[in-house]
């Protein structure tokens, strides 16, 4: 569990860290709502916040699991696992001599942020090596794939926008 910088647990669910509910952490028992910016507005009856406005994960904490693609996932946002809800965040770990399988996204746009390794990157045809540091952004429709070219895994973050859905992933050969 991680908790955060006033040294609450983090919460799951649909719970607000108890701080954003008033100036002293309780649920409000007065008539002010109290926001993250601070005194919002008044109400006539009393307010209690139910849903949390931050959550936070870590990569070492998220399982990982298999896409379409073949590449290796731990989501850090998104609908596996936090409720993101429009966009998801991942990385991505391809193996020294791997490649995803080439797809596109019908709706999505995706972002390639390269962490770690070298590769070579494919966008609707386009080719060009990559390397840590690298970001690559491939717009909805584009076909794409990545291999990896080095002797070391290829680590990438993957932002995508809406979030990556398997029913939004074609799979296209290539």
């Amino acid at each position: 569990m991680v908790d955060c910088e006033c040294s609450h647990p983090r919460m799951t669910g649909q719970d607000r860290h108890p701080a954003l509910t008033s100036p002293r952490g309780h649920a409000n028992s007065e008539s002010t709502i109290y926001t993250a910016r601070g005194r919002a507005s008044r109400s006539v009856a009393p307010t209690r916040v139910l849903r949390r406005v931050m959550d936070v994960s870590h990569l070492d904490e998220a399982e990982p699991f298999v896409t379409l693609d073949g590449s290796t996932i731990r989501e850090l946002a998104g609908a596996v696992s936090m409720p993101a809800a429009n966009q998801s965040l991942a990385e991505a770990t391809i193996p020294a001599g791997g490649a995803t399988t080439e797809h596109f996204h019908r709706v999505t746009e995706e972002l390639y942020f390269i962490t770690a390794g070298t590769g070579r990157m494919r966008v609707a045809g386009e080719e060009c090596d990559v390397h840590s540091g690298d970001c690559i952004v491939i717009p909805p429709g584009a076909r794409h794939q990545i291999v990896n070219t080095g002797g070391d895994p290829l680590r990438l973050l993957c932002c995508c926008a809406p979030a990556y859905s398997n029913d939004d992933t074609v799979l296209s050969g290539g």
